[in-house]
């Protein structure tokens, strides 16, 4: 049995889904950043009784621990260590770079002109973002990072390779890159990307240790006026 609850509030959107064996079965997803705090448990509960499943049933609990929201990550991370202590069940993390490479792939895969490679781009603030390249098989080619943009960023990559940026954070890079194998796109759903990949590391037993478990922001937090 593999009744997993998915958790993934690194965006703007929170989304918290309930899968068996890597399928979705049905998700809640709130577009209020400031808002996933209030959003997680009475979500949980709801998806919960529309699935009449109970909470004692689920065999681990999956989350993403980023990069992305600061506080997003934590509140997600909170939420899911919490109910693995208190129902004695494994947590499964989840990097939001391959996350959403996975869910581009997913939805490009079957295109005649899929992309060589898939570059995730998270916004970050003014120029930067939290962004890795990854091939078909999720494999890194340029690691996870807090990355200031210019027009050359990736031209060693770009003469070799075509390249599909995408998320919240390309269009910075779309503003001031003109690479003919530079192409670019939106936001892709990761909802079923989840389902597969923590569905993936459950049956590979590729648990984290709830003691040691932190959110990988890649950077240090600040504030500005």
């Amino acid at each position: 049995m593999s009744l997993l609850l998915n958790i993934d509030t690194f965006a703007r959107e929170a989304v918290v889904s309930i899968s068996k064996h890597g399928e979705l079965l049905d998700a809640i997803i709130n577009k209020e950043q400031n808002e996933h705090a209030s959003f997680l448990q009475p979500a949980i509960k709801k998806l919960l009784a529309q699935l009449q499943i109970k909470i004692n049933d689920l065999d681990a609990v999956a989350v993403v621990n980023g990069p992305g929201s600061y506080t997003g990550l934590r509140v997600g991370l909170a939420s899911a260590k919490g109910i693995c202590y208190a129902l004695g069940k494994p947590l499964i993390t989840i990097g939001s770079l391959p996350l959403m490479a996975r869910a581009c792939f997913g939805d490009v895969g079957n295109r005649v002109t899929a992309p060589q490679l898939v570059c995730p781009m998270i916004d970050a603030r003014r120029q930067e973002v939290f962004t890795a390249i990854y091939n078909s098989k999720l494999d890194e080619i340029f690691p996870p990072q807090a990355l200031i943009l210019y027009d050359d960023s990736f031209v060693a990559t770009l003469l070799q390779n075509q390249i599909l940026f995408f998320g919240d954070g390309a269009a910075k890079f779309q503003m001031i890159c003109n690479h003919p194998n530079a192409l670019f796109a939106g936001v892709y759903d990761t909802s079923r990307a989840m389902c597969i990949l923590s569905y993936s590391k459950f049956i590979q037993e590729e648990f984290t240790n709830l003691a040691l478990s932190e959110p990988q922001y890649l950077k240090e937090f600040y504030t500005g006026k």
